[in-house]
This record gives structure tokens, sequence and C-alpha cells, in this order.
């Protein structure tokens, strides 16, 4: 009996390393064709693609994500640096933080399914995908803070980044081309806009109006904005808390915008 159970482990064994080399091929070829780029280290990309949820003494994304943040960064400071010669450093910051945001970078991962070669075991990671996957159709380009993006999928592009530099002997020629393709469309200076809720106070300051913001979320998920004692706004997300500040400002903006142009015909609103 000792034997026979030996020999079904030892199966099972066999049964696992061929679904777990026929994952790496799948990997292999996926992000091959996603990218362009054969992985000298098969390694490297299995890791860049483990969740730290996938098993207790797995090797995860995370060292491989802190790199590939680094070198995200540093890519596109040098891109606009030289592309807005005229740009001052705290625009130059707002633009780079638009292109390497968490919701930029998940998008990234949606568009190029990236997400579906994640190992993970997060029973609701795929329920969160689904959600954003809807919610990004009425925001082509970026929802500036209205909706909430998982964040492994942000983690496992700057993975795959920094997976690719490493891999290439730290090329950035190499990493940078590959990077840009993936995260196509960029966020331009004609395209970037001012988060809701610096927008709501900038124009409210600038009218002489007075935010207030009555904080119901942990019972009700809701956040309402009242400008100058009156209702203007509100905004509800269970989840995070973020979120339903910044609909309920991005509402509210839109209310106060509304009513001043009302008032005054001629009013025009400053760019974003």
């Amino acid at each position: 009996m000792e034997g026979e159970e030996n020999i079904e482990l030892l199966l099972e064994d066999l049964v696992l390393e061929n679904e777990n080399e026929n994952e790496r091929d799948d990997l292999v070829e996926g992000i091959r064709n996603i990218t362009g780029y054969e992985f000298s280290d098969r390694r490297l990309l299995v890791q860049a693609f483990t969740h730290h949820s996938y098993n207790e003494n797995c090797s995860s994304y995370e060292r491989l994500e802190y790199i590939g943040d680094s070198v995200l960064n540093l890519m596109v400071a040098e891109e606009h640096y030289f592309l807005y010669p005229d740009l001052q450093p705290g625009d130059l910051t707002r633009l780079r933080a638009a292109n390497v945001d968490t919701e930029k970078l998940a998008r990234a991962a949606l568009k190029h399914h990236l997400y579906k070669f994640l190992r993970h075991n997060k029973p609701f990671l795929a329920r969160q995908i689904k959600e954003f996957e809807d919610a990004v159709v009425e925001y082509p380009l970026h929802s500036w803070g209205l909706i909430d993006a998982p964040k492994a999928l942000a983690d496992v592009v700057e993975s795959l980044i920094g997976a690719i530099y490493i891999d290439s002997n730290s090329s950035m020629n190499i990493t940078c081309q590959i990077t840009k393709d993936l995260l196509q469309p960029v966020i331009t200076r004609e395209s970037v806009q001012t988060h809701p809720v610096t927008m709501l106070y900038e124009i409210c300051q600038k009218n002489g109006r007075k935010v207030n913001i009555r904080d119901s979320w942990r019972k009700t998920g809701e956040i309402e904005i009242f400008v100058d004692g009156k209702f203007a706004g509100r905004g509800k997300y269970d989840a995070k808390k973020l979120i339903a500040v910044n609909r309920a400002a991005h509402n509210a903006y839109q209310q106060i915008l509304r009513k001043l142009v009302h008032e005054n015909a001629q009013y025009v609103p400053s760019p974003n």
C-alpha cells in the first residue's frame, strides 16, 4: 500500500510539473506576441507575473515592480523634459504622474490582456477587473480619479518593465521602446486634466464661494459637498473613500459651473 501511495504522489507531482511547464510556455509565447521581446531568463518572466498570494513560498513580482517603477518614472521624466522645454517642474510632475499612475498602468494591462497571465489567489480580482473594464468605456483616456483601478493590474505592468530591463542587461533603449508601445495612448500636455477636488476648490476660490464636505462614508459610502451652505454634489463608492470624494467633487464642480454660466453668459471656465 505504501508503495502504491508513493507512486500516486509521484504521478501527481509529474502532472503538476507538466501543467506548470505548459503555463510557462503560454506565458513566454503570450508576452512575446504582445511585446516582441524574447526573454533569455524565463524565471524572471514567471516571477514578473506571480502575485504574493499565489503560494506561501513563491517569488513574487514585488522586487521587479520596484525596478520597473523606477525605470518607468525616469523614462517618462526624460521624455517630457525634452518634449516640453518650456514646461515648468510642477507641470512636468503633474504630466508624469498622469502617465504612470495606477489607472493609466491598469488600462495598459487591460488593453494588452496582461492580467490573463497573472498567477494569484485573490478570489475577488476577476470581479474587480470586470468592473474596471466596464467603467473605462465611459472614459477613453483617463477618469481622473472617478473609477477604481485594481492595483494588481498596474503592478504587473511595472514588474514586466522591470523584468525586461533586468533581462536585457539593463538596456534602457530596449525597455523604453517596449514600454512606450505598451502605454499608448499617452497623456499629453493638451489632454492632461486637473484633479476634480482641485478643480472644485479653484473655481470656488476664484468666485468667492466656500466649500464644506459632509462625510458619511463609513455609514453610507457617500460624500456630500455643500457650497455656500447649499447642497452641490454627492459621490458614492463603498470600496474606497477617495473615489467617493472625487465623484462628489466632480459632481459639485459641474453644478457650480452650470450655475456660474447661467448667472453670467460670458463666464469662461479656466482651462484644466
